[in-house]
């Protein structure tokens, strides 16, 4: 049976659920799962209209959580090398794989390591960075890291790439410091994108190397005291072409749509907060981030420790663009505050969320 949904009729359907013989419901019987608490004032109805996913996709499954990607920074397996130098070092391999992207809803991704997005690598400015790549798919796959390195460690076609059943070493240096993403850089393009293959690479600077600055290179190194007063969160914006006609029926952060404004993320209201924003989204140029109550200050690429952008409340990005957001809710009253994409569209087919600031 081949269901065929376009993106507006979703949002026409309660379920706000579709596929195709490529997106698939699944049966019934895994649909009846025990409702997870909510601490929500946000109610089905109340939130436009109640274009909200019904029901909660099992992560389990899935073998990954969105709320764990908030915060799950890899740091590699770690060593020295004989020159002083910190080496980190990570096995990551493509495999394909059905992930449920929505309540019933099953998408045939192409994964790094097993889930959507792939592992965040977060290193320090300066360590050098050893992957271990394997090739368990059927199809030829690469990793680009968005840094600077050389030619040879690009990740593209011809350079780098692994054929199926294969296996490639990446090595360079960590550089600059910033919010940066890696991704597949294998042709189609575009298909290899939107299957899945992305994740985050975060790169701490390194306070000695910015004595003028030292203060805010610190608060965002991770483990020194001055990053632990901070709240930290990954937010990946992807969306998901369910019947491949080059047009996305889901939107979301971390893969699941909705998954922040069922279950409104909790942020301490005297700590302040650190957003890591990639937008990996494809078919659409562009994407966006509206905090509701607020203004942040805005780091694009995250490569500088002075904002880019101060007191805006949006931002845009285009596809592999990237910042990080800081902000505080100190002199704000507890409650729930709203953020997600400012194209209606994207937030009524997933990309709404909200934060519970308590005090």
């Amino acid at each position: 049976m081949r269901f065929d949904v376009s993106r507006r009729s979703l949002l026409g359907m309660g379920l706000l659920g579709g596929g195709s013989i490529f997106g698939k419901f699944l049966p019934r019987e895994a649909l009846a799962q025990k409702p997870k608490e909510r601490n929500n004032h946000f109610t089905s109805s109340a939130v436009h209209g109640g274009s909200t996913t019904v029901g909660d996709v099992d992560n389990e499954r899935n073998g990954f959580s969105p709320r764990d990607i908030l915060t799950d920074w890899d740091g590699g397996k770690v060593s020295q090398l004989p020159n002083g130098q910190t080496l980190r070092e990570y096995d990551i391999a493509v495999e394909e794989r059905e992930i449920e992207i929505a309540p019933g809803v099953v998408y045939p991704a192409w994964t790094y390591n097993g889930r959507v997005p792939g592992s965040t690598i977060r290193v320090t400015e300066g360590d050098r960075v050893k992957i271990n790549f394997r090739n368990r798919s059927r199809h030829p796959h690469t990793i680009h890291f968005h840094g600077i390195h050389s030619a040879r460690q690009d990740g593209v076609p011809g350079t780098l790439e692994a054929m199926p059943g294969e296996e490639v070493v990446y090595d360079f240096d960590a550089k600059p410091f910033g919010c940066h993403l890696y991704h597949c850089h294998s042709a189609p393009f575009k298909r290899h994108l939107h299957k899945g293959l992305y994740g985050a690479f975060i790169v701490d600077p390194d306070p000695k190397r910015y004595p003028e600055d030292e203060a805010a290179a610190r608060s965002r190194l991770l483990g020194t005291p001055e990053n632990q007063e901070w709240q930290e969160f990954l937010m990946v914006m992807n969306a998901f072409d369910t019947n491949f006609d080059e047009e996305n029926e889901f939107y979301a952060v971390n893969t699941i749509p909705h998954e922040f404004m069922k279950r409104p993320l909790r942020i301490e209201r005297d700590r302040p907060v650190r957003v890591y924003l990639i937008n990996v989204t494809e078919f659409d140029p562009i994407n966006s981030f509206h905090l509701h109550g607020n203004f942040f200050d805005y780091y694009d690429s995250g490569t500088t420790l002075t904002p880019s952008l101060r007191t805006i409340d949006t931002v845009m990005q285009c596809q592999g663009q990237r910042g990080i957001l800081e902000f505080s809710f100190q002199e704000h009253a507890p409650g729930q505050y709203m953020f997600h994409a400012h194209q209606s569209e994207f937030l009524e087919l997933g990309w709404m969320s909200a934060f519970e600031v308590v005090a």
